[in-house]
């Protein structure tokens, strides 16, 4: 479950698995300290142009869009750390949501950091697949990427079907067949999470 982003400070949207609330209690993200995490954050992934050497073009100066995951504070904290333990390498979306935002969709190589429920950056991530699939066709694989409850697709359901139609940024309720915007990633921040890669070079 992710948020609306909050591209820089201000209040944050709750998504439905990036659904559309406003969210209390948390803190404006500060942009000095957002500032900072991405100035630190995009060379420990390695990401700063001067060292990429032809890898991935990121621009220099404006972080990516920053979000929190959830509805409130503590779903937003729980659900960061499950991202932090490395359970959690999932989420997913009301594409009802977007569309009523007119908010385009996540790419793959899409970069976002992710906040705790004070406004604190705490996370870099990078998308690696979306899919739009109908909400009872998600399946058992994706349930348990996103890492919550017992990981199976029964609690998927059980906690999307309630979150998705008590966070909605559109007028259309809950249905079976509506269109889950299915998101994967990999933190690139912290370091220790980051997926391993074959060098390109040495033995």
């Amino acid at each position: 479950m992710r948020e609306w982003p909050n591209c820089a400070a201000g209040m944050a949207q709750a998504r439905g698995g990036r659904a559309a609330t406003i969210v209390v209690g948390m803190d404006s993200t500060d942009d000095g300290e957002l500032d900072a995490f991405w100035t630190d954050a995009k060379i420990r992934a390695g990401l700063n142009p001067a060292s990429a050497y032809g890898g991935p073009i990121v621009d220099d100066t404006l972080p990516p869009p920053a979000w929190s995951f959830g509805a409130d504070p503590a779903q937003a904290d729980r659900l960061l750390e499950l991202v932090l333990e490395g359970t959690k390498t999932a989420t997913s979306s009301a594409l009802w949501d977007y569309e009523a935002a007119d908010d385009p969709l996540p790419e793959p190589g899409d970069l976002s950091i992710v906040l705790d429920s004070g406004g604190h950056p705490r996370a870099l991530l990078r998308t690696t697949r979306v899919r739009v699939v109908p909400f009872d066709e998600v399946d058992a694989d994706h349930a348990r990427a996103e890492g919550e409850g017992d990981r199976s697709l029964d609690s998927w359901r059980a906690a999307h079907r309630v979150f998705f139609a008590e966070n909605a940024a559109h007028d259309r309720g809950f249905a079976p067949d509506m269109p889950v915007v299915l998101e994967s990633f990999e933190v690139l921040v912290p370091e220790h999470l980051r997926p391993t890669r074959p060098r390109m070079f040495g033995r």
